[in-house]
């Protein structure tokens, strides 16, 4: 699968901004999906996971409560919708996917086998 997130850009603190990942192929539901981010000079962090049915989520402490994953498996597209936005939110978004299993999340980066570029979100205070 191949995937693309767009979305990002510039969105003054307390703000919103939606992210999407789209993806090729028409295998879509077959797949666990997840948000990841990286600041700069910071290291690639988990923040988001839906399962591949939709039906469970899983967030990091905190973006609880502010940012809402969900996915469109009809339209290839997960979404992020990121509300009441702080400096510390702004990175480069990235969405990953991994072929439904076991496991449907893990916070680690390496279980996911799919990513996108990445979309970049700054936020000003």
């Amino acid at each position: 699968v191949q995937l693309q997130a767009f979305g990002g850009g510039l969105v003054q603190a307390g703000g919103s901004v939606r992210l999407s990942c789209a993806a090729s192929g028409r295998t879509f539901s077959s797949y666990n999906m997840g948000w990841f981010r990286q600041a700069p000079g910071k290291e690639r962090e988990f923040v988001a996971a839906i399962s591949w049915s939709g039906g469970m989520t899983y967030y990091t402490d905190s973006v609880k409560g502010r940012f809402t994953i969900s996915r469109a498996n009809s339209k290839n597209t997960v979404y992020l919708q990121m509300s009441s936005l702080k400096p510390e939110d702004a990175a480069v978004y990235y969405c990953a996917a991994v072929v439904k299993g076991a496991s449907w999340y893990r916070t680690s980066e390496d279980f996911y086998k799919y990513w996108g570029q990445g979309t970049l979100v700054t936020v000003s205070s």
